[in-house]
């Protein structure tokens, strides 16, 4: 069929159905990386802001040593992160599948925002690459695996570097999610834990000068100085950067020891 033979209200259409299905929208607006150098696997999974497409259906498997490209629209906003310890034999039953991160018990989680604790990469990207893009690591919630962050090709200014030591390791009992092998797979927040307003910088303390660090997100900002350890974390740990290409890498160091970023 040639486009000449269309009328131009349908010609309209068919632009606007494949530009708001992804199929254009979505095709070398940015390009993110996920790379799993976990010794295990992972499955990443992704949540739209609202008003925003699911990218990369949601959620998928990822093996030790491997990395998934795809595409997303150049004006996206949402979250990503890595899911842990997954088993989908029964994806009708609606329980957790996942020791961390699960989304409904669901490989793709169409939108819904996976449970926390879980380190969570917020990105906000401009359709106008002259303008930066922003994202940050967040461990306001919690903690379940490291991460960094950079443009493709790499540029100082663009990277979120890891952490320095293992958070499950050093996870206080009170913070710590434990598996059925009696494993520390996540360290909770003090605001996921307690649930108090002092922690979560609500209420009274709804404010840069009322919220202050406590010794648990002063914990966490130790290990992993570039996250973002409570809700006013300052100086701000989000980054501003002007790319179409990032990269997104779990586990980036070695795995296991105090002094990794495990």
């Amino acid at each position: 069929m040639k486009f000449s033979s269309i009328s131009p209200a349908i010609l309209l259409f068919l632009i606007w159905h494949f530009t708001t299905s992804g199929k254009l929208g979505e095709v070398e607006a940015c390009i993110i990386y996920i790379n799993n150098k976990c010794p295990f696997p992972i499955w990443p999974a992704t949540a739209p802001n609202a008003g925003h497409p699911v990218i990369a259906n949601g959620g998928f498997y990822l093996p030790p040593g491997r990395t998934r490209r795809y595409g997303a629209p150049g004006d996206w906003s949402g979250r990503i992160w890595a899911r842990t310890g997954c088993n989908f034999d029964d994806p009708t039953n609606h329980k957790p599948a996942c020791e961390t991160g699960d989304c409904d018990g669901k490989l793709e989680c169409e939108g819904t925002i996976g449970l926390p604790p879980v380190t969570l990469v917020e990105m906000s990207i401009q359709f106008d690459k002259k303008q930066p893009s922003f994202y940050d690591v967040s461990l306001v919630d919690g903690y379940n695996l490291p991460v960094s962050i950079t443009s493709k090709p790499s540029a100082s200014k663009c990277v979120i570097t890891s952490c320095s030591r293992n958070l499950n390791a050093m996870c206080p009992p009170e913070l710590q999610v434990i598996n059925d092998e009696g494993q520390v797979v996540a360290c909770k927040s003090a605001c996921l834990a307690f649930n108090l307003d002092s922690f979560c910088c609500r209420n009274k303390y709804g404010s840069p000068d009322k919220c202050k660090p406590s010794v648990y997100s002063s914990l966490f900002k130790k290990s992993c100085p570039s996250y973002v350890t409570y809700a006013f974390d300052t100086p701000s740990p989000v980054v501003g950067c002007s790319s179409d290409q990032f990269v997104i890498t779990f586990c980036p160091d070695q795995w296991g020891t105090d002094h990794s970023s495990a």
